[in-house]
């Protein structure tokens, strides 16, 4: 049950839009604490890749649903929402603010929507899976394409695990993968929602500059060293955005520089399936992260939610 007082927050948006950056700012200003909603975020050890800030740039506000993974486990919504859900009522309960910080889509609309998932079958989801290691992603996801277009559209023709979700879904429910969405109503806990947004231009070259201080920051020797850990054998660490071009150039399936371009380029497509699912959440309060009085924009939308 929320504190009367309270009003969580959830700081959204595409990759690189300076999301981290201003939930720390919120947090310090609120008296709050920071629950992840980046699903790589949560594996221990993927820390230039996911770009975690380090603890030593945490500002000694303590941050929740980090490193709480291996990477040969697998992360689900599912698991997601019910330990972040836990988390979330206690910071409640003991008066704190939760600022949710993340750009995982499915994360925030099945926390802040409390999502029921539908069932699974493992005899079905191996078939899939099966299918996905013989065929690839990009041919499962013509599949999917033929008997669930609008899924399709939304999901990543590299995004193999979401595909095989989505083809068990339909198949078990005889549905399309979208009925089986929450509906957007009332966020959890009165959650007030802001959404940072910036110029297409400006997001293109933050990324790029962001992929280029990855790899000249040791993200090679990462991968490298969560290889040893068991990273080819997670089936979701392995196929994050950067993670997945990595391993292929250590394994001599790609050049360096080609594995760079390849990173930049999927985050780049990252980016705009970002910006159109949260432009979609009515309840989004939309706010330039390019402006100088950010935080300001962030307490007075934040004043006129609680009124």
């Amino acid at each position: 049950m929320k504190a009367a007082s309270i009003t969580p927050v959830a700081v959204v948006g595409p990759t690189a839009s300076g999301k981290s950056a201003l939930a720390l700012d919120l947090a310090e200003r609120l008296g709050g604490e920071i629950v992840n909603a980046d699903a790589m975020a949560q594996y221990r050890g993927m820390d230039i890749g996911t770009a975690k800030p380090p603890p030593a740039e945490r500002r000694g506000i303590p941050h929740h649903m980090l490193d709480v993974l291996d990477v040969t486990e697998t992360a689900t919504v599912a698991k997601y929402k019910a330990a972040a859900g836990e988390m979330i009522e206690g910071l409640l309960e003991a008066g704190t603010t939760p600022i949710i910080v993340g750009g995982s889509m499915m994360y925030i609309q099945g926390l802040l929507d409390d999502w029921e998932f539908p069932a699974t079958d493992p005899r079905v989801r191996a078939r899939y899976e099966e299918q996905l290691a013989q065929m690839g992603p990009l041919a499962l996801h013509r599949l999917l394409a033929d008997v669930d277009p609008a899924a399709a559209a939304t999901i990543l023709d590299s995004d193999g695990r979401r595909i095989v979700r989505a083809l068990e879904v339909v198949e078990l429910t005889g549905q399309p993968f979208a009925a089986s969405a929450p509906t957007i109503g009332e966020p959890r806990w009165g959650t007030a929602i802001l959404a940072l947004d910036r110029e297409r231009e400006e997001l293109d070259a933050r990324v790029e500059a962001r992929t280029a201080q990855m790899f000249e920051s040791g993200f090679v020797e990462e991968v490298a060293a969560l290889c040893e850990h068991g990273l080819r054998n997670g089936r979701t660490a392995s196929q994050a955005i950067g993670y997945t071009q990595v391993i292929a150039y250590l394994d001599g399936r790609l050049g360096l520089d080609e594995a760079r371009e390849r990173t930049f380029f999927g985050t780049r497509r990252y980016v705009r399936r970002q910006r159109s699912w949260f432009r979609r959440d009515h309840r989004a309060i939309w706010l330039d992260a390019a402006a100088p009085g950010l935080l300001d924009d962030a307490l007075q939308a934040l004043s006129q939610v609680r009124e």
